[in-house]
């Protein structure tokens, strides 16, 4: 997997003249503090800048939104801290005058009750109010911690702080996203249908790429060619291919170094691939074991040329920064109401897996043939915290929409093929219903992480979807 990117904030220090400018000051050295032991880049002021690096008139705010401008391209969020009542106005033409588009954080820091003199009194707790009351009249979307104060250096505020760069993760890398779909959407499956132009109406871009072409490029490659010998290789260190045929193998590599070239040159970040069943009936091999390579790297990749299913694979990737499985809500398990069956034949990353090795596609090979169905992962998920997403294009009413949840995989014994878990969600039959009664796909994308909140309010306030939370 690719190490986690360092991210970078955007600080302004709300101060106002009525209160004491001591607080500002050790305010922003706190806050400074605090982000660089998180090993988050500060953009902020300096005390030379205006008065104790913080943010009160309007010419400080435009001084502060020209460093943002110069920093915007590494700035991934900003964050609003109120160590005393702090200038509404300022806060708010900094943000404005910046341009950023980024999410921002609005934090206070609490009053001491022994210190609630001229000397030390900060109303963070009602300066917070009229920021928020700014922010709301510029148009201008905003996040909160969970307590309306707290500490900069405390543990709830740690938990705000990871939770929110988790939502500047997943708005900065939906944001100008393209996704590669290689194939067309298989017949038989319509409920992977989208639209691409709801999808660029949020800046998001789909590249295709017909599967005749992946085709002849594979059909030109030689069998001694640079690129599919090192697929090869990497293929053989990353799986178990015990019994699978040589051919098979060469013919997974050839596919793999011909999607990787592709994606390179056009610029796109994750794929959703077409599979049923022209991939085995024209080339001989599945295309699991390159999709799962490339999920386990954080390249999301889908079958059944689900791109939505992919942008879900990745924004849970984004907040989580470990790899996503596409699923589907497959089974029943016995008779627990709360419990299910997710399968896929499976492309599942190696990172879900207790042990994996390669193996044939067991549901179409009596269709195609044995021999032409080499290279699913085929294992057990392991146990553990899990979440959940989905988003769906819907045409009618011209939206985005979705839903999150959180569950867990477990240790439940399950004897079947392919990739395969139990999973265990609080009111499971509530989500059942919703997702029938909305229409959603069956296909499911899923992270051993907790990040269905910062999924949720990457996308809801600051992309405009809409989106269910399922909760007990």
């Amino acid at each position: 997997m690719a190490n986690p990117k360092r991210m970078t904030m955007g600080l302004i220090v709300g101060n106002r003249g009525f209160f004491p400018d001591q607080l500002a000051k050790s305010g922003r050295e706190e806050m400074i503090r605090v982000l660089q032991g998180a090993e988050i880049d500060v953009v902020v002021l300096g005390p030379e800048q205006s008065k104790h690096g913080a943010v009160e008139t309007h010419e400080e705010a435009k001084r502060c939104a020209q460093l943002f401008r110069t920093h915007a391209d590494r700035i991934d969020g900003v964050i609003v801290t109120l160590p005393n009542f702090g200038d509404e106005r300022a806060i708010a033409d900094t943000l404005r005058l910046a341009r950023l588009g980024v999410p921002v954080l609005v934090q206070a820091t609490p009053d001491t009750p022994g210190k609630m003199t001229i000397a030390h009194r900060r109303d963070s707790f009602c300066g917070k109010m009229s920021a928020c009351n700014n922010l709301k009249q510029y148009g201008i979307p905003y996040s909160l911690t969970s307590l309306h104060t707290v500490s900069p250096d405390s543990e709830e505020f740690k938990k705000d702080l990871s939770w929110f760069a988790g939502v500047c993760r997943v708005v900065k890398g939906l944001r100008n996203l393209r996704i590669g779909a290689i194939g067309a959407r298989p017949t038989a499956f319509n409920t992977v249908r989208y639209s691409e132009k709801l999808l660029e109406a949020s800046g998001i871009s789909v590249e295709t790429l017909d599967l005749s072409e992946v085709l002849g490029r594979i059909s030109r490659m030689k069998d001694t060619d640079e690129s599919a010998l090192a697929k090869l290789k990497n293929i053989q260190k990353y799986v178990s291919t015990s019994g699978i045929p040589d051919v098979a193998l060469l013919k997974m590599a050839k596919l793999g170094a011909v999607v990787d070239d592709w994606m390179k040159a056009a610029a796109v970040q994750i794929s959703a691939v077409q599979c049923w069943t022209s991939m085995e009936e024209n080339l001989g091999v599945v295309p699991c074991t390159v999709m799962s390579m490339m999920s386990n790297s954080l390249l999301s990749s889908a079958c059944e040329t689900d791109v939505c299913g992919v942008l879900s694979m990745h924004a849970l990737q984004l907040a989580s920064e470990t790899p996503s499985a596409l699923l589907d809500w497959n089974n029943n398990y016995g008779n627990h109401p709360d419990k299910a069956v997710c399968f896929h034949c499976s492309n599942l990353p190696k990172h879900f897996f207790k042990e994996v090795h390669m193996d044939y596609q067991a549901i179409i090979a009596g269709t195609v043939g044995k021999e032409n169905t080499f290279g699913t992962c085929v294992g057990q998920v392991k146990s553990g915290a899990m979440s959940f997403a989905r988003f769906s294009t819907d045409d009618s009413s011209g939206k985005i929409r979705g839903y999150v949840g959180g569950g867990r995989f477990t240790d439940d014994p399950l004897e079947t093929f392919g990739g395969a878990g139990v999973v265990e969600i609080p009111q499971m039959q509530k989500l059942l219903r919703y997702i029938c009664e909305n229409g959603f796909e069956h296909h499911v994308a899923a992270n051993f992480s907790t990040v269905a909140p910062m999924v949720h309010e990457a996308v809801t306030r600051y992309l405009g979807w809409e989106m269910y939370v399922h909760a007990a």
